[in-house]
């Protein structure tokens, strides 16, 4: 009980300096650039990585998706242990799917993590991916994710990689972060020509 005491405790105080930007507190997950674009746009290895995710639809769906992944890491899981936020959070969106949101796990937690509670929720396991991701600032609403997606996939054009996967949001903040201090980023897996 102390344990889940704390954890909201610290889960609140990161919350509070997130409303500035200040989310270095949490893991983040890895990657080595292997080649910087300029303009904010960058070819990064990841390593393999365990996940959780939720597929949801509706008007509502990110919230809906976060509130169950969130309640995952907040013990809603076979052992009732909490677990650390980590950034970014991924969004998949696919109108005849819904949408898919994952949180990574932190390292310590990924060879083992307990099992959902929730039928909704999933853990899954990703393979290494070679990723390009354009950072932006902002809300990144339904019009800033189009015009960054237009941006990444012509920019990929006149370069030597080419896309691989649908392209996808990460998102390094909480909503109620002041917007231009926002850190967001279009990604899509790439392969070289």
């Amino acid at each position: 009980m102390l344990e889940k005491f704390f954890y909201y405790v610290k889960t609140l105080a990161e919350a509070g300096l997130a409303i500035v930007g200040i989310n270095g507190l949490y893991e983040q997950l890895p990657w080595q650039v292997r080649q910087d674009l300029g303009a904010g746009l960058e070819i990064r290895d990841y390593g393999p990585v365990t996940a959780i995710e939720t597929t949801t639809s509706g008007q509502d769906a990110s919230n809906t998706a976060f509130r169950q992944l969130f309640a995952y890491i907040t013990g809603t899981n076979e052992s009732g242990r909490t677990i650390a936020m980590t950034v970014p959070v991924r969004m998949d969106a696919a109108p005849a799917q819904g949408m898919t949101m994952r949180f990574f796990l932190p390292s310590g937690q990924a060879p083992d993590p307990p099992r959902p509670v929730d039928g909704t929720v999933r853990v899954v396991k990703l393979p290494a991916a070679t990723v390009a991701a354009l950072r932006f600032s902002g809300n990144p609403d339904a019009t800033a994710q189009r015009e960054r997606t237009r941006e990444l996939l012509a920019r990929l054009e006149t370069s030597q990689w080419r896309k691989t996967s649908e392209p996808y949001l990460l998102s390094y903040d909480p909503p109620f972060t002041i917007p231009f201090l926002k850190h967001n980023e279009i990604a899509v897996s790439v392969s070289s020509r």
